[in-house]
């Protein structure tokens, strides 16, 4: 079943493909107004899910005297074609492997070699394991952009509710952020359960300020800037969270 991504994790992999060495959690978490052990529980889950799967140096070989790089067009049957794909990558000189989802010319190969020579051995070798090359050309040059509907220009900036979670049953899980606004902002957890701001369906079962996670009691006060991990036995509605800024 595919992950399903929320606003914080476009982000995310927005900035991390953007320049990923020089994107600390501190400030995508500030621009999306949570905390940085959120982003950092995010990345991590989108690297359990195999979302971002890794981060690697873009290398401009050309620029190196003598190295050439090339990419070569060719065909698998489809049944083979993954097999093949990872195949190639144990040849000396192929630096990636791409499948497409075609009939013909469905297995794209990039190779790096310091001459033609070696080009024409890797040419060879993909051969001989099986796959036609449809084409071939010299790579003269590549360039890269995030994702823009990822970007700060097409996603609403840092929405309070950040997670959600169904349990068995009708139980669930949200994980959000309290806002300045939030009625429950400054007060306890008794508190607002006397003033009503808490069903008496709702628990508070987890707290996370500043990167530290809190257990919250009664006398904990509900800061702004908090992420709120809250259980409810019921499934809950938008409008009940509006209390705590969500609306």
């Amino acid at each position: 079943m595919a992950y399903h991504v929320d606003e914080i994790d476009k982000r995310i992999l927005y900035r991390l493909a953007g320049d990923a060495r020089n994107t600390s959690t501190s400030d995508i978490a500030e621009e999306m107004d949570v905390t940085p052990a959120t982003i950092r529980n995010r990345i991590k889950q989108l690297k359990e899910e195999g979302i971002l799967r890794g981060y690697r140096a873009d290398i401009n070989y050309k620029s190196i005297e003598g190295y050439v790089t090339y990419q070569f067009r060719c065909t698998a049957a489809i049944p083979d074609r993954k097999r093949l794909a990872q195949s190639t990558l144990e040849i000396h000189g192929v630096i990636t492997a791409r499948e497409l989802m075609a009939g013909s010319s469905n297995l794209v190969i990039t190779a790096v070699g310091a001459d033609t020579n070696e080009i024409t051995q890797i040419a060879h070798k993909i051969s001989n394991l099986g796959l036609e090359i449809d084409d071939e050309s010299v790579i003269e040059d590549e360039y890269h952009t995030p994702y823009s509907a990822f970007g700060p220009d097409d996603v609403p900036k840092g929405p309070s509710l950040t997670d959600f979670m169904s349990l068995t049953g009708d139980a669930e899980v949200v994980e959000f952020t309290v806002s300045e606004e939030a009625k429950v902002a400054n007060k306890t957890i008794e508190q607002a359960v006397d003033k009503g701001l808490l069903a008496d369906e709702m628990l508070v079962v987890g707290i996370e300020r500043n990167g530290e996670v809190l257990t919250p009691k009664g006398s904990t006060v509900i800061q702004p800037g908090d992420v709120i991990a809250l259980f409810s036995k019921t499934p809950l509605k938008k409008d009940s969270l509006e209390e705590f800024g969500t609306g």
